[in-house]
């Protein structure tokens, strides 16, 4: 059954942690302690805590910001790269998905300047989430932090500049890293490249990106149930994929160990571990041809319900806010809504 794709998540050890600080161009360092000076925060009506917006999630492209009052980073960079830098190619990268300057402009409408994105995480080496990740990186003049195994496979496998190597900071699984006032930690996803997730916290509160897995394995598990905002992936509907166009090979792929999540397991797992602090639960990456957005929030919703949770729709409306936990889809193409957080 799809809804066993998940192991029990028993607490099997606390990460080993080691401060480094990296902060705008700064070299990572142990030893050294850089003492900063106060940052004004430059949001527009913003508060102190988190602010997301995503770019795009699913096959086509994924890219979001998390950001803090003085500033934040990329989670991937799978959009269309600006035009200068495809303008040549004989397939030209596909004009539903959003742009690079169209994910800028977006934040530049919500305070977010490029010189206040200090970094980009990726999860894994697959074009749809890395595709503009060197125009992303010298835009912003900052660094791509990804394990040494997702960067030797990104430079191996995928068209992309070598120079992307001037940018690396090499990060390693379950030991956290400071990027300004958010301390990272990032684990082991199940798919079939190098792949992780992230664990993002700030000031107590965790953002959790949760992508690209065939199941959710105890380590996972772990630091997904301890989240305070879930960005779960919700990539197809059983249904809609056995029945539907895919050849047999490739259906299998997708529901296999090293896939991607089906509707029904990501709801189960939220149902199952909810807890008080758990406020927002995004679902990404949806499939073009084997989800929808209604199926992915009706089995979502209805898992939570049968918990008796009442579920709130994201819009922040004052009826809404009064749920126990909200739920919402990113966008396949397009921008999502501005969330302040916390």
């Amino acid at each position: 059954m799809s809804g066993h794709k998940y192991k029990g998540f028993p607490n099997t050890g606390r990460p080993v942690k080691i401060d480094f600080d990296v902060d705008g161009n700064d070299t990572p360092s142990s030893d050294i302690e850089v003492v900063e000076e106060p940052v004004k925060p430059r949001y527009t009506g913003v508060g102190k805590g988190l602010c997301f917006m995503s770019f795009g999630s699913g096959s086509s492209g994924n890219c979001a910001y998390l950001g803090t009052p003085r500033g934040g980073i990329l989670i991937d960079a799978g959009i269309r790269e600006p035009v200068k830098y495809h303008r040549k190619k004989k397939n030209p990268e596909r004009q539903d998905v959003l742009t690079l300057d169209q994910a800028f402009d977006a934040l530049e409408r919500n305070g977010v300047s490029p010189d206040m994105v200090k970094g980009v995480l990726l999860t894994h080496a697959h074009q749809d989430h890395m595709r503009c990740l060197y125009p992303a990186v010298t835009r912003c003049k900052c660094s791509v932090f990804c394990t040494m195994g997702v960067m030797s496979q990104m430079v191996q496998r995928c068209r992309i500049s070598s120079r992307i190597h001037d940018h690396h900071v090499p990060i390693f699984k379950e030991i956290p890293f400071r990027i300004m006032d958010m301390e990272i930690t990032a684990f082991e996803t199940s798919h079939d490249v190098k792949s992780v997730g992230f664990d993002i916290e700030y000031e107590g509160e965790h953002f959790v990106v949760a992508t690209d897995m065939g199941v959710i394995t105890e380590r996972a598990a772990y630091y997904m149930s301890r989240a305070n905002y879930l960005m779960i992936e919700c990539n197809y509907d059983r249904e809609m994929l056995l029945h539907g166009s895919y050849s047999q090979m490739l259906k299998d792929r997708v529901m296999g160990e090293k896939g991607h999540l089906d509707n029904e397991v990501a709801a189960n797992f939220v149902a199952e571990h909810y807890h008080e602090g758990l406020h927002y639960a995004f679902l990404c990456h949806l499939s073009k041809d084997n989800n929808t957005e209604e199926i992915a929030l009706t089995t979502m919703r209805q898992a939570l319900e049968s918990r008796g949770l009442s579920v709130g729709d994201g819009s922040n409306a004052a009826s809404q806010n009064i749920r126990d936990i909200q739920i919402y889809a990113l966008p396949r193409y397009t921008s999502s809504d501005w969330f302040v957080l916390a």
